[in-house]
């Protein structure tokens, strides 16, 4: 069968270069789908997770399934707090003192640093205030901090909120870049309001709706060029999308690991520090940000690692760090290189199948085109969009809803398989044809 072109894809004028990938050989059949899965060098990853008979998880941007290996590891550290009482900080399969160490090296690869340059612990928003409040140093005529009006609300929350501790206004301090079209973010416009006045900026790697990828490097660049410091927050792109953030100088990250990182509910989040960085003095100082071996000195003197270590701030969330050991473990094993290539023939396959199957049902697709700037997920638009998801989950496909029309479909590297994309795809369709979103209201439920 031919790919059909009258699904509108929505690009935005994003400058496209390269070669896309798996397009010219498509088939919107199972047996080429079958044929995709028996050639996937992933393949073997899927026995790794727990997945439930007749449901197929399209949500792993949200909240990745539970590996057999994260499990392990999480019933190891039980077994050592157990066994060892007080003393499985030093003792055990995995010392809970360094334990926060230990993920960041495991986690360094995913993010192109060193593996003191990361640590594992708190939140992603706890880690943002940490961040800001270190490397956010206004002062007269540069007292402002850029960021974007499609990042996620809780980075906005968290920004105003340092503003008002250094008794600014958000509403004349806080820059939100503007989208040309409510979906994607240009560089050049971002790059337009790097001016004198701009002291910090905080940007995505990944817009969470979108799926767009912005331009790390060259941002990172710019900012520089203007003397101002830049981070990003990285959570729907670290585990789907190689990152170089030592080779592009970037002066912090941070993200959460419960999505493409499958580390579970309310896992621990990561932070990045460049090393040029290790002398500066955390923002927000606390215990488990002292050098290993002061911490237990109880000197009230506060004596910092020398390492991305210093912004830890309390102790280590141990039993919500260790199902991540044995995700990571997975990574180390499949390479992030390898992973972002299934996840870019996934996300090509899904959106062919798309175009080919669901022309004349009013869909759109939201998502970049072109491989260099599109993430782990796709987002397909619909007026009736918050009842076609509970439609899609009643017979058995789990997917995301974004407001204000926004299905979001992410198809994992590690456990999703090509079959999955086409029976999706045949089900969505199965559901247009019928109507069968019409039993339901188009209303977001509570967690979308």
């Amino acid at each position: 069968m031919g790919r059909g072109r009258d699904l509108q894809v929505n690009n935005s004028g994003l400058e496209e270069s390269g070669e896309n990938v798996d397009i010219n050989n498509f088939m919107s059949t199972k047996e080429y789908a079958k044929t995709l899965d028996q050639e996937d060098p992933l393949v073997s990853y899927r026995e790794e997770f727990y997945l439930n008979h007749g449901i197929i998880y399209m949500d792993g941007n949200s909240l990745g399934l539970l590996s057999k290996r994260a499990e392990e590891s999480l019933m190891k550290s039980l077994e050592d707090w157990k066994k060892y009482g007080i003393d499985g900080w030093t003792k055990g399969a995995e010392p809970w003192f360094y334990f926060s160490e230990r993920l960041g090296e495991l986690s360094a690869p995913l993010v192109g640093a060193v593996g003191d340059e990361v640590i594992m612990g708190g939140s992603t928003t706890a880690n943002l205030h940490q961040l800001a409040a270190t490397f956010f140093e206004p002062r007269a005529g540069r007292n402002k901090i850029l960021a974007d009006e499609l990042t996620f609300p809780s980075d906005i929350y968290a920004l105003q909120s340092q503003l008002q501790l250094h008794g600014l206004d958000p509403s004349g301090h806080l820059v939100q870049v503007k989208s040309r079209d409510g979906k994607f973010l240009e560089e050049d416009d971002i790059i337009a309001e790097m001016n004198e006045e701009i002291a910090l900026i905080v940007l995505p790697t990944v817009l969470y709706r979108s799926g767009q990828i912005l331009d790390m490097e060259r941002l990172t660049k710019e900012a520089h060029a203007r003397g101002i410091m830049i981070g990003f927050d990285a959570c729907h792109s670290v585990g789907a999308v190689p990152h170089w953030f030592d080779n592009w100088e970037v002066d912090f990250a941070f993200w959460c690991n419960y999505k493409h990182l499958n580390g579970g509910p309310g896992c621990v989040a990561g932070l990045y520090v460049n090393r040029k960085h290790f002398a500066r003095l955390p923002g927000l100082a606390g215990w488990f940000g002292s050098r290993k071996d002061k911490q237990f000195g109880m000197e009230h003197s506060f004596k910092q690692a020398n390492s991305a270590g210093a912004f830890q701030i309390g102790t280590p969330h141990i039993l919500s760090m260790a199902p991540l050991l044995g995700s990571l473990e997975m990574f180390a094993e499949a390479g992030i290189e390898q992973v972002r290539k299934k996840s870019l023939r996934l996300t090509q396959y899904l959106m062919d199948l798309l175009e080919t199957e669901l022309t004349g049902y009013g869909f759109e697709i939201g998502s970049p085109r072109h491989e260099s700037r599109r993430g782990g997920h796709i987002i397909l638009e619909h007026p009736e969009a918050a009842r076609i998801c509970k439609a899609l989950k009643q017979e058995g496909i789990i997917p995301d809803y974004r407001e204000p029309n926004m299905i979001r479909l992410a198809p994992v590297a590690l456990y999703t398989s090509f079959q999955e994309v086409y029976e999706a795809v045949e089900v969505l369709k199965k559901i247009m044809d019928g109507r069968l979103y019409e039993n339901y209201e188009n209303k977001r439920g509570i967690i979308a």
